[in-house]
């Protein structure tokens, strides 16, 4: 990844970070103090952003601010099978557990497309987490992605294979990690990709969709699945 010298967001950058929900309720001062302290770094598709394993010193690391592009936070087995936990969109910030308790990365970062990045480097981030309205921003921000992942462990322990496409249908509609307040009508996510979310094969979810596509819940289409009926969907995760 080669850096770009330090500079002011370009308008598209600045609309991408305004419009996530935890950047926004940051009070302006520390989301400038944030920006601020970013180098702007431009990542090819296929990129490592980083490693799972990478230490808090490895080259590139810090708090990460995706302002343009896709990102796949992801796991690989030594057997080849990938789980993939979140794709990350424009607006998100990531990567500061290894900044806060100085232990390895948990997961792989990987650029699903071209990408504009902001990185806030550990020392930088370290002075911004003397700041407490800061410091409980991102408080805020790990208890956000705590009560997701328990959700998740929910939908693994308690949940029906389809309550579980139905619940991980309304997380993606929502921007995945961005969790914003407006559900999307549209998925834009590959079946395989998909399927890795939930750690089930491309064959066991085709046939989830395609039932739910039967009663008229969903409509399937390349590279994309259509939300028809929200509600619908809402009773599956409900019922279990």
């Amino acid at each position: 990844m080669a850096a770009a010298p330090k500079t002011r967001l370009s308008p598209p950058h600045r609309a991408a970070l305004e419009g996530n929900p935890w950047f926004t309720s940051i009070p302006r001062a520390q989301r400038e103090a944030l920006v601020g302290a970013a180098e702007l770094l431009h990542v090819r598709r296929g990129a490592m952003v980083f490693r799972q394993g990478d230490t808090i010193n490895a080259a590139g690391g810090g708090f990460y601010g995706l302002v343009a592009g896709s990102i796949k936070i992801s796991s690989l087995r030594q057997d080849g099978r990938e789980a993939i936990l979140a794709v990350l969109e424009p607006g998100n910030w990531f990567g500061e557990i290894t900044l806060i308790d100085g232990s390895p990365r948990t997961h792989d970062a990987t650029a699903l497309e071209a990408l504009d990045l902001l990185v806030v480097p550990p020392e930088a981030f370290v002075q911004l987490m003397r700041d407490g309205v800061f410091a409980n921003a991102i408080a805020a921000m790990l208890a956000a992605r705590a009560r997701m992942l328990y959700g998740l462990a929910e939908d693994a322990t308690l949940r029906s294979l389809r309550a579980r496409v139905a619940h991980r249908l309304l997380v993606l509609a929502r921007g995945d990690a961005t969790q914003s307040p407006h559900t999307r009508s549209n998925v834009a996510l590959p079946q395989e990709a998909l399927a890795m979310m939930l750690g089930v094969t491309r064959q066991t979810l085709s046939k989830e969709l395609n039932a739910l596509a039967a009663e008229g819940v969903v409509a399937l289409g390349y590279g994309r699945i259509e939300l028809l009926s929200l509600d619908a969907l809402q009773a599956l995760v409900r019922t279990g």
